[in-house]
């Protein structure tokens, strides 16, 4: 019974304070106050209760923060969440500064803060290192929550965010060290044996879970459109991501959930189900709203404020030591890091605000709870918690008036020009739909009358709004640049709603993007439009691989494998800049017209893309002359994926609306889901162009073994043909096998006093039956005429180098004529039928 007791005071105590936190997000949307710090206050206030009415609120006592939860149950989820939306190619950009905060920035804290300790206080030196080291640690759990309820700009944001998901291991490896120096008076052997730990344990975290992610995401590209195996993966990587790096392979979990999150939230991203992706973001959005209330809450009911009051002088010196030591780390290390070659300056407000932002919380917590008791255990745990509770309510609390005094809350032009879009685009349709309720009737034409002159009232002060951005802020370079950006946007937004419906696999869609990705960071970092190159290495590694295959012919077959993927992606990207540049022109003229912009700057962008469209048409159609079994299989695929996706809407809405049953409904979408699923990157049957392939389509030697159709083969000539070059000519007789092994090729014949025109691709072949029968050149190619429509290649087979090889294969002579037989005798039953 005590056992059960327990449990259900547990139970009970978690939902009563998620009920708790639910209220305090109720009430700091009003207020108008970080999350996390009210969180904090009230968890002060319950403690306090507690002390004061222990009877009544001894309940929540059940719930002790510990290390372990912090660590097993907390962060995995919270820094998971935080990687997995974390912008991989703006902290690429900006990894310079972020290391070095994280790596030798933490270090430098360390010992600025344990020097002042020690020479402040009577604190031993390497106690003095050792709370330096667990100080130094920005908290990710309460800059995230806190930079994303102010708004803080996408740098900003990236530099603080990404300091703090990567210090964590940094302070943990020089917290071991100082605690073997503390417990084990082994100094000399702890610091030679530290700096390999610190490599180990921080590369060795990353790399497991990147693995890891890398492994989830390909098993999630296997399953498709199951949405809870598709949370359920990501919420097991999340947690054994942690717990495999801590437990089996000893490196750090916190840099394993890093990696596990930036490589599923990057790379393995588009893997995810279209539809699973919005249910996958509000799933964690929940998750890390519960670890995150719970463990604010949690830190909150801990600290003990008699204890803080006790130790209020020493706490003053720590709070200096923080302050001092993150000036000389931020205002020293980041304006030397901005002189590299290739770095991009940090302001001084940026600056500023990521001094003022460096907040401690659950990692300073989980290592401080954690060490073993020793002589200063309490003290440390107090002078932590004041620490934390210090930049938590001063620095907090104080840090969005700063932001605003540095003008760092306006929002970027973009975005303003956005806003007032929608504004301006709804209060426009708006008016177009208030005719139409007064033609229903029973609708006030005052009621409508005012409504109208209010969207006029709207639509004008838009107006406004933008032309005084036109005159303070946008001239025509940036005007251009906006537009370039809005362009580049929308069109990669075309192409993933093309990979969404399966039109282009996901190699083409990720090269894609990459492109798109470079050119906007082009735009948005050197403030101008460049022409840039994907995957060059690979390229050039691939034509490397392919000049060694030549030389050993045990390759060939991976090496043509690996030609025919390329040319397809090729092509899928091509289709898909030919059908994105013409979504994107439709586009811009739209929002010409809505005079967001000027024409002049539209028209400079769509003739851009308007050359860009030409370029894909000329692409396209050089890529259909030499591969044009692409064209019809794409077309193909399109249109099968085409019906598909109309059977998957119509069944939605039918069991919307009731007709369907639901179990059947879902049984039909998943059956065609599968089927979308199958199409989704489905390769291209090349065109075997080598003769014995190509002769063994033939029905006429279909039914041959490879030694006598390579007896044959040998006998093929190739013809290549110039656009509009005649390969036969009327009155013009030929008795030949061509097949088609390259391009396009038009026939023209009359049968039976009527005329009949065709077209001929890749693989396809005529004049079998003059091979046999001599008869059949007069009567069927004497008024036949065949021109190659585009630049085209022909495999000839001339009958009378047939008839020399016939009569030295005797029985090669008689497989055929026999063959022959068999054919015009159900070519005749066909033309009687």
């Amino acid at each position: 019974m005590e056992h059960t007791s327990l449990v259900s005071a547990v139970v009970w105590s978690i939902f009563s304070l998620l009920l708790v936190a639910l209220f305090i997000q109720f009430l700091a949307q009003r207020v108008r106050m970080p999350f996390t710090i009210l969180l904090v206050l009230v968890g002060i206030a319950l403690n306090s209760l507690f002390q004061i009415y222990p009877h009544s609120f001894a309940i929540f006592q059940a719930l002790k923060i510990s290390p372990d939860i912090i660590l097993y149950v907390f962060l995995p989820a919270l820094i998971f969440e935080s990687s997995y939306n974390l912008d991989a190619r703006r902290l690429i950009h900006n990894i310079g500064p972020v290391m070095t905060l994280a790596v030798p920035g933490l270090l430098i804290s360390t010992f600025v803060i344990g020097g002042i300790l020690w020479w402040a206080t009577a604190m031993p030196f390497t106690i003095a290192l050792l709370l330096g080291a667990i100080l130094s640690a920005t908290d990710p759990v309460a800059v995230i929550s806190i930079f994303r309820q102010i708004g803080a700009p996408d740098r900003l944001n990236t530099l603080i965010e990404g300091e703090s998901l990567f210090n964590d291991a940094t302070s943990i490896v020089v917290a071991g060290i100082l605690v073997g120096m503390v417990i084990e008076h082994n100094g000399d052997a702890s610091v030679a044996s530290g700096i390999v730990s610190f490599f180990v344990l921080f590369f060795g975290g990353l790399a497991v879970g990147i693995g890891l992610g890398y492994l989830t995401g390909k098993i999630i590209g296997w399953i498709e459109s199951e949405s809870f195996i598709e949370i359920g993966l990501t919420t097991a990587l999340a947690y054994l991501s942690f717990l495999l790096a801590e437990e089996i392979f000893h490196v750090s979990g916190v840099m394993a959930t890093v990696g596990a999150g930036l490589m599923l939230g990057s790379w393995g991203r588009i893997r995810i189900s279209a539809s699973v992706r919005i249910y996958l973001e509000h799933f964690w959005e929940l998750l890390a709203f519960i670890a995150n209330a719970l463990l604010f809450l949690l830190v909150g009911m801990k600290v003990d404020l008699n204890a803080l009051w006790e130790t209020l002088d020493m706490l003053a010196w720590v709070v200096l030591a923080m302050l001092v030591a993150r000036a000389i780390v931020v205002f020293l290390l980041i304006p030397l890091i901005g002189r590299l070659p290739g770095s991009r300056p940090i302001s001084f407000p940026y600056q500023f605000i990521m001094y003022w932002g460096g907040l401690r919380g659950a990692i300073a917590l989980a290592i401080v709870l954690s060490l073993p008791n020793f002589e200063y255990s309490d003290l440390f745990v107090a002078m932590v918690m004041g620490a934390v509770l210090f930049t938590l309510l001063v620095q907090g609390l104080s840090i969005e008036t700063i932001m605003r005094k540095f003008g760092l809350d306006i929002p970027p032009l973009a975005d303003r020009l956005a806003f007032i879009e929608l504004g301006l685009v709804s209060r426009r349709r708006a008016m177009k739909q208030l005719p139409r309720l007064k033609e229903g009737g029973f609708f006030s034409s005052r009621i409508a009358h005012n409504l109208t002159v209010e969207c006029d009232h709207a639509i004008s002060s838009a107006m406004q709004q933008i032309g005084q951005l036109r005159a303070t802020e946008m001239d025509k370079l940036n005007e251009v640049n906006l537009l370039y950006l809005r362009a580049l946007t929308e069109e990669k937004g075309f192409y993933t709603e093309m990979y969404n419906q399966g039109h282009i696999s996901e190699g083409a869609f990720r090269e894609l993007s990459l492109v798109l990705n470079m050119q906007i960071d082009a735009l948005r970092y050197n403030g101008a439009f460049e022409h840039v190159h994907s995957h060059r290495i690979k390229r050039a590694l691939e034509q490397t691989f392919f000049r060694m295959a030549d030389a050993m012919p045990w390759l060939m077959p991976v090496a043509e494998k690996m030609r025919m993927s390329r040319i397809i992606r090729d092509y899928e990207q091509i289709w898909a800049h030919f059908l994105g540049s013409r979504h994107v022109i439709k586009s811009l003229k739209k929002l010409a017209k809505s005079e967001l912009m000027s024409e002049e700057a539209a028209d400079e962008v769509i003739k851009k893309y308007h050359a860009w469209h030409e370029l894909a048409t000329k692409q396209l159609y050089r890529v259909g002359e030499q591969y044009p079994e692409f064209v019809t299989s794409m077309q193909k695929r399109l249109g099968q994926r085409m019906i598909l996706l109309t059977e998957l809407e119509t069944a939605e809405q039918k069991a919307e609306q009731g007709i369907l049953p639901e179990g059947i409904a879902k049984n039909i979408e998943s059956e065609i889901s599968r089927q979308l699923s199958a199409l989704r990157g489905q390769q291209v049957e090349p065109i075997h162009n080598d003769p014995v392939s190509m002769l063994r389509q033939v029905p006429l030697f279909s039914t041959l073994e490879r030694r006598e159709l390579e007896l044959i083969a040998a006998l093929v000539k190739t013809r290549s043909l110039l656009e509009h070059e005649f390969l036969v000519r009327l009155d013009e007789a030929s008795d030949s096998l061509f097949i088609i092994a390259r391009g396009v090729v038009r026939i023209s014949f009359d049968l039976n006093g009527s005329s009949h025109e065709g077209t001929l691709m890749a693989g396809e072949f005529f004049g079998e039956r003059a091979l046999m029968d001599k008869d059949a050149v007069m009567a069927d190619l004497l008024k036949a005429e065949v021109e190659a429509m585009i630049p085209s290649v022909v495999n000839v087979l001339d009958r009378d180098d047939l008839q020399d090889l016939l009569e030295d294969e005797p029985e090669l002579a008689k497989k055929l004529a026999d063959r022959d037989a068999e054919l015009r005798n159900h070519y005749t039953l066909n033309k009687q039928d």
